[in-house]
């Protein structure tokens, strides 16, 4: 387990499937301008929100509030390339949960797995243009806006650009010393 000041990631449970898949997979918006997969009607045993086998190329927690023990959402690395050292972030808070800070928190949490754990040099962050919070996670957590991808997504019925943060491990400021 690796916990932050709010958070901690565990891995995630079987009986976490459930509550991920009907808050934030069956919210066909949200998730439709989250993942650039397209939305399909998948029961919770299909969920691509089940973390699955462990995997030298994605690595998925179970983000869990410290201060009440529940469960608060999903976060991980992803797309983990072990030659060139890097990863993407990918982050999904349930409804209840946003707006706390716990998001930012799970984010350096996933800096230290990334950076300390994993011996990755670099982590980025691909959010959509025009969503103000994860962008305000990004930067709370000492990313910097690389560019942007513009049209690059399809979301719910229309093309919005991506914005591009990254961070270096030297660059991080929650590296031991």
């Amino acid at each position: 387990m690796i916990r932050g000041e709010k958070v901690a990631l565990r891995a995630q449970r079987e009986d976490d499937v459930p509550i991920l898949h009907e808050e934030l997979y069956e919210d066909v918006v949200t998730r439709s301008r989250g993942d650039n997969r397209p939305w399909l009607p998948l029961p919770p045993s299909q969920s691509p929100l089940a973390a699955g086998e462990p995997s030298d190329g994605h690595a998925f927690f179970a983000v869990v509030e410290l201060a009440s023990g529940e469960l608060a959402g999903q976060a991980g690395l992803w797309g983990i390339n072990t030659h060139s050292r890097y990863a993407h972030v990918g982050l999904a808070m349930r409804p209840a949960f946003r707006g706390r800070g716990l998001g930012a928190d799970a984010v350096r949490a996933l800096c230290v797995y990334g950076f300390t754990v994993r011996g990755l040099r670099r982590l980025q962050i691909e959010t959509l243009a025009d969503n103000p919070a994860m962008i305000a996670v990004a930067e709370a957590t000492g990313f910097r806006r690389e560019g942007t991808l513009r049209r690059a997504a399809w979301a719910y019925g229309r093309e919005v650009d991506e914005a591009l943060f990254g961070l270096l491990a030297d660059e991080w400021t929650g590296a031991p010393t």
